[in-house]
């Protein structure tokens, strides 16, 4: 992709704008669009103030930034979620779906995810076959065992 020029609209004026970082990574903060209170056991879809209209045969995904589970108790219900280029319009605003582990707190403007644009997967044709050729690793867990 290079560097690309997406079409971004924001869903109110006093939110930070989106800017890429040179050099810290390729991930881009999120902030929270409103401030939501929740109790432990709540859910919540957070406003992220923000809806792109992503390059043809891209998609974005959202994951919780590291801190945002020991700041908040925070847990991302989809563990990540992902964007497809579909979702482009006017109202398509992103959100991040949240269970809160205790009570908390989210301000307005809280950096409390972060995304990043792929490509999406190239088309595959699955060949069904009695036997794989790899080595076999012992099954699932099976890593670092005697």
């Amino acid at each position: 992709m290079g560097q690309a020029i997406i079409k971004i609209r924001y869903f109110s004026e006093d939110i930070e704008r989106l800017r890429y970082i040179d050099g810290k990574s390729d991930w881009i903060d999120l902030r929270a669009a409103e401030r939501v209170e929740l109790k432990a056991g709540e859910f919540c879809l957070i406003r992220l103030g923000i809806a792109m209209e992503l390059p043809a045969g891209y998609e974005a995904h959202v994951v919780p930034r590291s801190s945002t589970f020991k700041t908040w108790g925070l847990l991302q219900t989809n563990s990540m979620g992902v964007i497809d280029g579909s979702y482009c319009g006017d109202n398509d605003e992103w959100r991040m779906p949240v269970y809160a582990t205790r009570n908390t707190v989210v301000e307005k403007g809280d950096r409390i995810c972060q995304f990043r644009i792929v490509e999406n997967q190239p088309r595959i044709l699955f060949e069904t076959v009695e036997h794989l050729e790899g080595a076999d690793r012992g099954g699932f867990g099976s890593t670092g065992r005697c």
